[in-house]
């Protein structure tokens, strides 16, 4: 009994043609015969789930199998091919991200995308942690307002190319020993755009955009770190004669501070105590990126101890871009032990220690005279 269509490619009844496509190369990948070798139920499988994809890719047969079942399209084969070679473009795209090498089942090719840009946005410390808006300076490709990007002198258009009538291809059929290999490259009358420009705009000279210096704004979100990239759609260059804009890249460079440094989404501070307060303990205030707190510092704190603040750190940047809550500051001990004693106060210290029954060394003053006298 032949199985149903969408359950060969693991989809519902109501799946959209995106999730048909993801799908389908899912399951090509899995069952495709150079990853299955001598497995022929693997090789069996990838004809059906082939076939499967190949009706319900086209809406008009996939409206008619909802309808009538596999009978009505052209029952258990293809109708005039090999499920071997039907979407073979989305095969050879499941395997290597592009299109079938052989250009089938491609459309006019039409004017290419417009370049990626890639900036270096410098920002402070606090902008990288609250987020910002930053100015960003690119040198890039706009569309020409003279011919509005179609590349032609105004009151004239384009004309489809007569080479290869507006496809941006041409295709060539050659016999090999395998028969019939049919080859498609760029057309080269028209440069694959598939328009011919008789009468060229003066402004862009016929390309359809001109280079200039823009001054964009970018939206920086709160919690990105030095080194993350952010990626703005349709904000790089514009394509040639009205093609799709490029993206732009702005990779971030964060500045340090002079006080706090970031682990992961936590603020990190060395707080500077005194063997005295440490000892006894202090109140300090703490200056943090939300204003200045109160940290109560306890007798006997040990250095390397964390006082920690919850919430006061660096916002978590979920994979949508978007903060989702924050991090923690931590207030790390650093007790700092004096090096530069008067005699009255390393005085104080032996007996603290005498008091405490320690051993500490010998007072190098005093055996200095001590030497003294006897030389």
């Amino acid at each position: 009994m032949a199985r149903d269509f969408y359950e060969l490619l693991g989809v519902g009844r109501g799946a959209s043609a995106d999730e048909l496509k993801r799908a389908y190369r899912k399951r090509a990948r899995e069952l495709h015969p150079d990853a299955n070798p001598n497995n022929p139920s693997a090789e069996e499988e990838f004809k059906e789930v082939s076939r499967a994809y190949e009706v319900l890719s086209d809406p008009q047969s996939r409206a008619r199998y909802d309808q009538f079942g596999e009978a009505g399209v052209g029952g258990s084969g293809s109708a005039g091919g090999d499920p071997f070679t039907a979407g073979f473009g989305d095969i050879f795209d499941a395997f290597f991200g592009g299109g079938s090498p052989f250009g089938a089942r491609q459309g006019p090719t039409g004017p290419p995308r417009g370049q990626d840009i890639e900036v270096v946005a410098d920002v402070s410390f606090e902008e990288a942690v609250f987020g910002c808006e930053h100015e960003v300076s690119v040198r890039t490709a706009v569309r020409c307002d003279d011919c509005a990007g179609s590349g032609a002198l105004a009151g004239t258009a384009p004309q489809q190319c007569s080479e290869c009538r507006g496809t941006g291809q041409v295709r060539r059929v050659r016999q090999s020993m395998l028969g019939q290999m049919v080859t498609a490259s760029p057309c080269s009358r028209c440069n694959g755009l598939g328009e011919i420009v008789a009468t060229p705009c003066r402004a862009c000279r016929g390309e359809g955009r001109t280079v200039t210096e823009r001054s964009l704004t970018v939206e920086i979100p709160a919690g990105i770190a030095s080194g993350q990239t952010l990626r703005l759609g349709g904000r790089g260059a514009a394509g040639p004669r009205g093609g799709a804009t490029g993206d732009l890249y702005v990779h971030l460079r964060v500045a340090d501070h002079d006080r706090y440094r970031r682990e992961d989404d936590d603020l990190v501070t060395d707080v500077v105590v005194s063997l005295a307060q440490a000892a006894l303990g202090t109140t300090l205030t703490l200056p943090t990126l939300d204003g200045d707190e109160e940290l109560v510092v306890p007798a006997g704190v040990q250095h390397g101890r964390e006082f920690i603040l919850r919430g006061r750190g660096v916002p978590r940047l979920a994979a949508s871009g978007r903060s989702r809550g924050r991090g923690d500051l931590r207030a790390r001990i650093a007790v700092e032990v004096p090096t530069d004693l008067t005699s009255e106060q390393r005085d104080l210290l032996r007996r603290f220690a005498e008091s405490r029954g320690e051993d500490v060394a010998a007072d190098e003053s005093l055996l200095s005279k001590i030497k003294s006298a006897f030389s």
